[in-house]
């Protein structure tokens, strides 16, 4: 064979596998509203960026006549390229060719991918678009499938792992995403579940669609499943580049510094008006979070669940934090199952991989009910509780209002570690309200004046941050409209901070 013929054997052997599945498939495929696995990573990627592993590759099954079935490849692409000029490592599966499904060989790519991801330090990203293990292989697709969970466990901490749902994923093939870090998910063409709606006619004859069971808007309003959605692939992928923006490489880098023109000493007066006079007036934290943030840039992760608490990811100075606040404009900012579990995650996110945490408090307790203390609140609770007890990362807190019982300990007080801890004069930090603390002290023993007199009384002596600053427990009060200088002193403060924790294997979260 002279040199011509095979350059022309490696241009064809080269088409062949980036056609996929064929003229026919791919139309399907765009017909469905999806792009092909190739079309995704061109708009994930930087232009140009692309190298492809295992182009060549084919699976070796040989059951039910898939021997005679081989495509270069074998329905998952995958490589390593660039976001924002940074290293990234990518897989895509390709829903042209077996409808995407698992195979021996496609796990050893992304076994490969992950090794390369772990030795040289940079984050995973894979593209779903599955139709779940190739049953044709049986116990070896299986196999496939728990070899990676093990590395996404291995990996995590470690280096991030993103996962993007654009297609169906479904039965064990969920528990790849579910390991890692974040979630995305597309609106109408994106489905999860472990078990579709079928088995679930047939086992508990519930009536479910596809949509209402796994589609984008239940995972990101129901279950908490997925952190962020997105009207198409585009403006998805659009959203992964975006939080790359704010996250480090792997966990022995600093998070990406990004020069900002926000006036680090910008004083905004219109905060002391944010925080209405009234206790029991709600307000919107995002009002306060929007004005202190560098341009007003806030990526919130999981918007439309728990909307109690406020959790996402955003610059000081130039630098990333990861915000915490409760939100008094729903369900007064209390804390409960769904929220405290939302924040714990994003905690210990933030200090895997070195941001510093700043956390905004105005919460009046943990929500009562028998829903919530059968559901596990007191465990639930305790992992946002375990979460920031267990960050090393900076910590900064800012009781805006309420900072009422448990709950005060709970968002990062002083007592669980946090490193500088400011209060507005709008503050109140105390066991619990006003009115309930008289009931209990005086057990209906006072005439409605006398109750009001002490009601009054007990709102001075605690509903201000005053005692608590007396005691060292808030390092300083301050006026809301010199919040972002303050804050932004405290993180240039403890940038190098340096604490760990007591030797040990790991410790036992309560899950």
């Amino acid at each position: 064979m002279d040199l011509k013929a095979k350059f022309d054997q490696f241009e064809t052997l080269n088409q062949e596998a980036e056609s996929g599945g064929g003229e026919k498939r791919v139309l399907k495929q765009h017909e469905a509203g999806k792009n092909t696995a190739r079309e995704r990573i061109a708009i994930l990627l930087d232009p140009g960026t692309f190298n492809e592993i295992d182009k060549m590759v084919t699976h070796k099954g040989t059951d039910f006549g898939i021997d005679k079935l081989k495509y270069p490849g074998d329905g998952l692409v995958s490589g390593y390229g660039k976001i924002n000029g940074r290293l990234v490592y990518v897989f895509a599966q390709d829903f042209t060719v077996f409808g995407g499904t698992l195979s021996r060989t496609n796990a050893d790519k992304i076994l490969k991918l992950q090794d390369l991801a772990i030795k040289m330090g940079a984050p995973v990203i894979g593209l779903n678009d599955s139709g779940g293990a190739r049953i044709q292989e049986g116990v070896e697709s299986l196999a496939g499938y728990a070899d990676i969970f093990h590395n996404n466990v291995i990996s995590s901490g470690v280096i991030p792992q993103i996962s993007a749902i654009l297609g169906p994923c479904a039965g064990g093939a969920v528990y790849s995403p579910a390991l890692t870090d974040f979630i995305f998910m597309v609106e109408k063409t994106s489905h999860m579940f472990v078990t579709g709606p079928e088995v679930i006619r047939t086992v508990t004859h519930e009536d479910v669609t596809k949509e209402e069971l796994g589609g984008a808007i239940t995972h990101a309003s129901k279950s908490g499943v997925a952190h962020f959605t997105g009207i198409d692939e585009e403006q998805t992928l659009m959203m992964v580049r975006e939080l790359f923006s704010f996250i480090p490489s792997n966990n022995m880098e600093e998070p990406p510094f990004k020069v900002s023109t926000d006036p680090e000493n910008r004083p905004d007066p219109s905060l002391n008006h944010i925080v209405p006079v009234d206790p029991n007036k709600p307000y919107d934290i995002k009002d306060i979070i929007h004005k202190i943030i560098d341009d007003e840039h806030f990526l919130e992760v999981q918007p439309h669940y728990a909307a109690n608490i406020v959790i996402g990811f955003a610059r000081m100075g130039g630098k990333p934090i990861g915000i915490v606040a409760n939100q008094p404009a729903y369900l007064a900012g209390v804390l409960d199952i769904n929220s405290s579990t939302k924040a714990a995650r994003f905690v210990r996110f933030c200090d895997a991989f070195n941001i510093p945490l700043v956390t905004l408090v105005d919460v009046p307790g943990f929500l009562p009910g028998t829903a919530q203390e059968f559901g596990g609140i007191i465990k639930h609770g305790a992992k946002l509780l375990y979460a920031f007890a267990e960050a090393t990362v900076p910590k900064i807190t800012l009781i805006t209002r309420k900072a009422y019982g448990g709950a005060y300990d709970v968002m990062s007080s002083k007592h669980i570690g946090a490193d500088v801890n400011f209060a507005y004069p709008t503050a109140e930090i105390a066991v619990m309200g006003p009115e309930g603390a008289i009931n209990i002290l005086y057990r209906g023993k006072l005439t409605d004046e006398e109750k009001f007199e002490a009601v009054e009384d007990y709102r001075e002596k605690f509903a201000n941050p005053y005692r608590a600053a007396a005691l060292g427990y808030i390092d300083e009060i301050i006026l809301p409209q010199d919040t972002r200088y303050k804050i932004i002193q405290a993180l240039n403060m403890t940038h190098n901070k340096r604490k760990s924790n007591l030797p040990r294997k790991h410790g036992n979260i309560p899950l």
